[in-house]
């Protein structure tokens, strides 16, 4: 049989995806040791872990993309988890960066908007896991600002008020939650080694989201299966057995 015939004569294998949404904290996940690679890995061969993240971006932005990246009949056609992972830019002090900041509420809002689209596109609440900014290193986060010419435009204690906000918007929507922002503050403990510089994440703190992360995300996707047989049950004889599908073939 002839490669073609024997590739169309086996169902076509359908991958399952985890979709990860959110800004730089997202975007450089996939980055070596990254939270988002350690979920590709530990997800392999069960399903597709996809990085739509977009570094700079706010929950305003990202209300209006998302329906380009997941509508009914897309390729990302109803994912078995959605991450939702934003607020550190939209905390940002008005004064200081007016591009970037959202108010509180409309940030809220914008969280519930995208909940509510997913649902729309038939995602429901139970697949999506909502993320809190994680807290705010400002005294490493304000040498970054002046190297830039600028001066500290965000304080942890207003990213704690939008942390709480995302709290407060899964639980009126019936998501799953991670508050990073709490946990990595937890008991007084100094996070600065969870950060990289004030901001985005360290080696330490990828893990510390991964860990946090997975039991979450374990309950969406425990049931799936391993794709295809390990080596060590293929028909040796017969491959075709193991390897189609069906073993009508």
């Amino acid at each position: 049989m002839a490669l073609c015939e024997r590739a169309a004569s086996g169902s076509s294998l359908l991958w399952p995806r985890v979709l990860l949404f959110g800004d730089s904290i997202t975007q450089f996940s996939f980055q070596p040791g990254g939270w988002g690679a350690m979920l590709a890995d530990r997800l392999v061969r069960k399903c597709d872990v996809l990085n739509r993240g977009f570094s700079g971006y706010n929950t305003r932005w990202a209300k209006i993309i998302l329906p380009r990246l997941i509508s009914k009949g897309s390729s990302t056609e109803n994912p078995v988890a959605v991450t939702v992972f934003f607020g550190a830019n939209d905390a940002t002090l008005k004064d200081e960066n007016p591009k970037q900041h959202v108010p509180l509420d409309e940030y809220s809002a914008n969280l519930r908007a995208m909940v509510q689209y997913l649902r729309s596109v038939d995602i429901p609440e139970d697949r999506v896991i909502l993320i809190t900014p994680p807290p705010l290193g400002e005294a490493a986060w304000e040498k970054e600002c002046v190297l830039k010419g600028c001066k500290l435009n965000r304080l942890n204690s207003i990213v704690g008020e939008y942390a709480n906000a995302c709290l407060q918007v899964a639980r009126d929507c019936g998501t799953d939650v991670l508050d990073l922002w709490t946990l990595m503050q937890k008991d007084n403990q100094d996070f600065s080694p969870y950060l990289s510089d004030g901001l985005h994440l360290s080696p330490k703190g990828n893990e510390f989201l991964f860990l946090n992360l997975w039991p979450l995300l374990d309950k969406k996707v425990s049931s799936l299966p391993w794709l295809l047989p390990y080596w060590n049950d293929v028909e040796e004889a017969k491959p075709e057995l193991s390897l189609l599908g069906d073993g009508d073939h």
